[in-house]
């Protein structure tokens, strides 16, 4: 079941079960899916998010209650896919770099071991791109390493930085400001001007562990 509300003057939002989980993720999903092949005239971008899908539109050429209309009349089929890929990214998790992880480790009665085998053991799942380009927002995140963000946030977080927040985890793709728990880093690009993201919804993620020599040889290499 979904909501189809205004979101602003040009904006329309279709609300989803307001929860974070797969199956609702599917459904955005499908929706999303079917409105790129859609060709709705007057649509200017649409943007996915957890559970729910923004629309901004022009007026002059579509009004609210139309577009409501073709939204809500959407035919949805069961298949999700996406051109799903799993895309491994390599993570040093050396005390250097995950500028956290001894006290996220401290904070849960654990070993850095111990946070470093939880962390890169799933699969997850890209549900959306956003606050900077490229950065990612990934599902799947084991409970044991659920983490409150940091009181005060750092003024600058390195591109490529790998953190936890509450019950997310994710990648920094630039130098930017940030109040996330980093654990680790990855010494490849995962965001370039120009060029074709890594990654796109639905996509999975492994993160594999490497050491602090292999983190140099690589981002010397890239």
């Amino acid at each position: 079941m979904i909501e189809v509300k205004r979101f602003g003057e040009k904006s329309l939002i279709i609300q989803f079960e307001n929860i974070i989980s797969i199956p609702v993720h599917q459904q955005v999903k499908s929706y999303y899916k079917q409105l790129s092949h859609a060709s709705i005239k007057g649509i200017r971008s649409i943007s996915p998010a957890y559970n729910s899908i923004t629309l901004m539109y022009e007026p002059l050429v579509i009004s609210f209650d139309a577009l409501k209309e073709k939204v809500e009349n959407l035919e949805i089929n069961s298949d999700t896919s996406i051109d799903q890929k799993v895309v491994e990214i390599p993570v040093c998790y050396d005390s250097s770099l995950g500028l956290d992880i001894e006290e996220v480790a401290q904070s849960k009665n654990m070993s850095t071991d111990d946070i470093i085998n939880l962390h890169t053991a799933p699969h997850y799942t890209v549900y959306m791109l956003g606050f900077s380009p490229g950065f990612m927002y990934l599902g799947g995140l084991n409970p044991q390493l659920f983490t409150p963000r940091k009181k005060t946030p750092r003024l600058q977080i390195p591109a490529g930085a790998v953190g936890l927040a509450d019950q997310q985890t994710g990648i920094y793709p630039s130098p930017t400001p940030g109040g996330w728990q980093i654990i680790g880093q990855t010494p490849i690009p995962i965001f370039q001007v120009n060029e074709k993201p890594l990654v796109q919804m639905g996509d999975q993620i492994k993160f594999k562990p490497i050491d602090l020599d292999t983190f140099h040889q690589l981002k010397n290499t890239k």
